[in-house]
């Protein structure tokens, strides 16, 4: 997340790549008017460069939905199927999962998942035991130190983010300050995956804040998962 492109990921902006990017790939028909991009591909070619990679931290989707592509290319599996594969089908998940796709049938890697809410604590729970669920080993445990280790915190702070003095980001994760190595995913409209092996605590919060920024719910939500864990780190082991 630290490449230099001209890809604002600002929701309240109507003009914000982030939204050129969602209508490329919807599945939706377009406007008769419409003359961009028909697919994510489409889309993709036409990201600009805009500065110089690896001086500071942005999230961008389109890094993520060019990361699904990668590996599609990679392990010859689209990013559902291999998600289906090597990990869904390991977790006991009650549900099936399911990803959007655009026009072309393309599973979104950028934002397309969709779980239930107890499944996904699931996924969270076998990454707070080193990537172990149901006996069997289903992420390989240094990956998970990989992320907990965090990235590049210099680089991180350069995004200026106020509330999240001290993280970093790795492999996806937003690592956060914590003794232990909390790390969390996060989504638009306040959704979260908080993983805490020190408190021995995984949140799933689905959300649909009025606002997509973070900004406007890490105020509240933050010191509540930590007081969560607080109380949970003081209470007797049987």
């Amino acid at each position: 997340m630290t490449t230099a492109l001209k890809y604002s990921e600002d929701y309240a902006y109507p003009n914000a790549e982030v939204w050129a990017h969602a209508k490329a790939g919807s599945p939706l028909p377009e406007p008769k008017d419409y003359t961009g991009p028909r697919s994510y591909y489409e889309f993709l070619q036409t990201v600009q460069l805009q500065g110089e990679h690896g001086n500071a931290f942005g999230y961008k989707t389109v890094n993520t939905d060019v990361l699904g592509r990668i590996i599609s290319r990679a392990t010859g599996r689209n990013v559902a199927q291999l998600l289906s594969e090597r990990i869904w089908s390991r977790l006991g998940a009650e549900q099936d999962a399911y990803f959007t796709v655009e026009s072309i049938g393309t599973p979104f890697a950028g934002g397309g998942l969709n779980t239930g809410l107890r499944d996904l604590a699931r996924f969270g729970e076998m990454l707070r035991n080193d990537g172990q669920f149901n006996g069997q080993q289903v992420v390989p445990k240094v990956v998970v130190d990989d992320i907990r280790r965090g990235g590049d915190k210099q680089v991180f702070a350069k995004a200026g983010y106020d509330l999240l003095k001290g993280w970093s980001y790795r492999s996806m994760w937003w690592v956060t300050d914590k003794e232990g190595g909390a790390f969390i995913a996060r989504g638009v409209h306040g959704q979260r995956i908080y993983v805490d092996p020190k408190a021995e605590m995984v949140i799933v919060r689905y959300a649909s804040h009025p606002v997509a920024s973070n900004l406007a719910n890490d105020p509240v939500t933050l010191p509540a998962f930590d007081a969560l864990a607080a109380y949970l780190s003081k209470l007797p082991v049987y």
